[in-house]
């Protein structure tokens, strides 16, 4: 036997150890990722599962990977009640599958709806065809709101304090005036306006529309404050203001007593 023949038998004899040693690796490696990957799809459903799935237009793959998601982290947060669509949806893998997803809810979700519309509107035929004298609401039983007193007597006259630029002044002047029928009259006093100055007093009770003949019948009097809130409320009163005088006594009213 040559020399030059030994070496090749040789070498080959050194080499196919290595090479079965690689290929057994590569086939086993091959072997475990099959199985893994076909972990999921190797569980049979029961009949139960395969029933639930078609009435939610789901495969028997999309039910497994949902069965799969709800053993994690979103059965344990999520209520029970979750739909496997939604599951589905929020652990969508990418952006085509979690528009598919949305656009079925969506038109379930429409669905539903169109079915509690029709049956409400059948059982209010319904209620009415079989009981056409019972009123659905029995009113005599509902809470009787409590009837406001009115704070307010014929005799009663208010004191009304206001600037002449006073935009909430303006509102209660007008709450007051929509009341003068209702009491004896009005007593106003106009705020930081000097006395003797009737013309700034006559433009202002004109931009309120008070009608000159309730002035002159003294239903209402425009009056310079001159200190008089202050010495009445002790201070304390800031306008609008409006005070009560009923007989001697006097008492605050507030927008909501009017």
């Amino acid at each position: 036997m040559s020399s030059r023949l030994i070496s090749v038998i040789l070498s080959l004899s050194l080499a196919t150890p290595q090479a079965l040693i690689a290929a057994d690796i590569v086939t086993t490696q091959m072997t475990q990722t099959e199985q893994g990957g076909s972990e999921i799809e190797k569980n049979t459903l029961s009949e139960t599962d395969r029933i639930r799935a078609g009435i939610w237009g789901l495969s028997e793959v999309e039910w497994r990977r949902y069965i799969h998601l709800m053993q994690g982290i979103r059965g344990s947060i999520s209520p029970a009640t979750i739909s496997p669509v939604e599951v589905l949806g929020i652990h969508a893998r990418d952006e085509t599958e979690r528009d598919h997803y949305a656009e079925t809810w969506a038109k379930a979700m429409r669905e539903d709806v169109r079915r509690i519309l029709v049956f409400q509107r059948a059982y209010n035929a319904a209620g009415k065809r079989l009981y056409p004298n019972d009123s659905v609401i029995d009113i005599s039983r509902l809470p009787v709101k409590p009837e406001k007193i009115d704070k307010l007597q014929s005799t009663d006259r208010l004191l009304f304090f206001a600037h002449p630029e006073c935009p909430a002044c303006d509102l209660m002047m007008g709450k007051l005036l929509k009341r003068l029928d209702d009491i004896s009259g009005i007593d106003i006093y106009l705020m930081d306006v000097e006395p003797g100055n009737d013309a700034d007093v006559r433009a202002w009770a004109s931009t309120q529309k008070i009608n000159p003949e309730w002035v002159k019948s003294r239903q209402i009097t425009l009056n310079y404050d001159g200190g008089t809130l202050d010495k009445l409320s002790k201070a304390q009163g800031t306008v609008p203001y409006v005070l009560r005088r009923r007989g001697e006594s006097l008492s605050q009213l507030r927008a909501s007593d009017l």
